[in-house]
C-alpha cells in the first residue's frame, strides 16, 4: 500500500517541490516593535524583551500561580475546532477556560512555557492529572471515550480566557507586519527548538487585551511539538514523544548567512491520501529555511540564559515523568548549544 502511494503521489510533490518557496526572508535590521506596521486598529507586537528570563518561573507559566484552576468546573458547549477534543467551561467564579484532551495536552503546557520565557505572548495553559466537570451532555460528539459516567476525565490541558481579551483574527507566516525582523526569525527557530511542526496559518491568532492599543500576535496552537518534526505515522509519536523528539534532527544545512531547519518536515507519503492538505503541508517548509544564522543565534543566546531547572520546570508543569523531563529539558539544551555554536 505504502509502494502504491508513493507511486501515485510522488509526480505530485516533486512538481510542488520545483515551485520556489514562498515567503523567504527579507533582510531588514529594525527590532520586531520597530518593524511591525500600525493598522486602523492600533499597532502590532510579536515579541517584548523578557528582562525577568533568568527569574521567570516555568512551572505556573505566564498566567502564574495566582491563574492556576482548582475550583469546579461546569459545561458550558463542545468546541469542535482542531484535531482534539475541547470543550469550554467556566469556573465558580465565573472564568472561562478551554478544555483538551488528548496526546497535545502534555507537549503544549510545555511549550506554552518555553514560547513565554523568551518573550513571545503565549496562552496561560495548565494541565491537570484529573478534572471533574458538571452537567455534561451524555452526547459528545468527539470527546465521549475521554469522560468517565461522574463527569471526570484525566491528563487535560486548560486555558484561560482573560477578561477583557479579544480575538481579532488570525495571522499568516507569509503576509504579517513582522517578514524580515529579528524577532519574527526568532520565532521561526524557536518553533524548530520545540519541533512544532504544525505551523498552519489557523493556529496564530491575533489578540486585544482590555485597554490596551496593542494588537498581540501570537502562535496559539503549540500541541504539535516536543515529537517528530513532522506529521508521521503512527501519530502519536509526532507529539510529546522523547523518543522520536530525541531522535529527530535539528539542523540540516549551515551556510556563511543562513542556517536550514528540519522543522517542519515534509508529512509522511502515509498522509498523501488527503492531497490537497499534504501539497499544503509541503509548502509550510519554507519557514525553517534561510534563516540568518545571526538571528538564529540571537534566539540561542536568549534561551542560554535559561536554567536546567527552569528547563526542567517546564516538563514538570506539563505532567511528565521525572525520566521525561530530565529527557526533553537534555535536548533542549543541547539544541541550544548548537545555536550558539553558529
Amino acid at each position: 500500500m505504502r509502494k502504491t502511494l508513493q507511486r501515485l503521489t510522488l509526480p505530485f510533490a516533486f512538481m510542488v517541490l520545483s515551485l520556489p518557496a514562498p515567503g523567504k526572508t527579507v533582510k531588514g535590521g529594525k527590532t520586531g516593535k520597530q518593524r511591525a506596521e500600525s493598522t486602523q486598529s492600533g499597532p502590532a507586537l510579536l515579541w517584548r524583551y523578557p528582562a525577568d528570563l533568568a527569574t521567570r518561573n516555568l512551572f505556573y507559566g505566564p498566567g502564574g500561580k495566582e491563574h492556576q484552576p482548582h475550583s469546579r468546573f461546569t459545561f458550558i458547549k463542545e468546541d469542535l475546532h482542531g484535531s482534539n477534543p475541547k470543550f469550554l467551561v467556566h469556573d465558580e467564579n465565573g472564568v472561562k477556560w478551554t478544555v483538551k484532551l488528548g496526546e497535545e495536552a502534555q507537549p503544549e503546557t510545555a511549550a506554552s512555557r518555553l514560547v513565554w520565557a523568551a518573550g513571545y505572548f503565549a496562552n496561560e495553559d495548565y494541565f491537570l492529572r484529573e478534572i471533574l466537570i458538571e452537567n455534561i451532555p451524555p452526547h459528545l460528539k468527539r470527546a465521549k471515550k475521554f469522560v468517565a459516567p461522574d463527569g471526570s476525565m484525566h491528563n487535560v490541558r486548560l486555558k484561560r480566557h482573560l477578561e477583557g481579551e479579544e480575538k481579532i483574527s488570525i495571522w499568516k507566516w507569509r503576509d504579517d507586519p513582522f517578514t524580515g525582523t529579528r524577532e519574527f526569525n526568532g520565532l521561526r527557530v524557536l518553533m524548530a527548538v520545540i519541533n512544532n511542526w504544525d505551523l498552519k496559518d489557523v493556529n496564530n491568532e491575533i489578540y486585544r487585551e482590555k485597554h490596551e492599543p496593542e494588537l498581540i500576535y501570537m502562535v496559539s496552537d503549540l500541541g504539535a511539538s516536543f515529537g517528530a518534526t513532522g506529521h508521521i505515522w503512527p501519530h502519536r509519536l509526532s507529539k510529546g514523544n522523547l523518543d522520536s523528539y530525541r531522535r529527530s534532527k535539528f539542523i540540516t544545512r549551515v551556510t556563511p548567512e543562513y542556517v536550514d531547519f528540519k522543522v517542519p518536515s515534509r508529512p509522511s507519503f502515509l498522509y498523501a491520501g488527503k492531497l490537497r492538505a499534504y501539497l499544503r503541508r509541503l509548502h509550510l517548509r519554507w519557514i525553517g529555511k534561510e534563516i540568518p544564522r545571526s538571528d538564529a543565534r540571537w534566539m540561542g543566546q536568549l534561551l542560554a540564559r535559561l536554567s536546567t531547572n527552569q528547563i526542567q520546570d517546564a516538563f514538570r508543569a506539563a505532567g511528565y515523568s521525572t525520566k521525561e523531563v530530565e529527557g526533553f529539558a537534555a535536548v533542549i539544551q543541547d539544541r541550544i548549544a548548537e545555536l550558539n555554536d553558529l
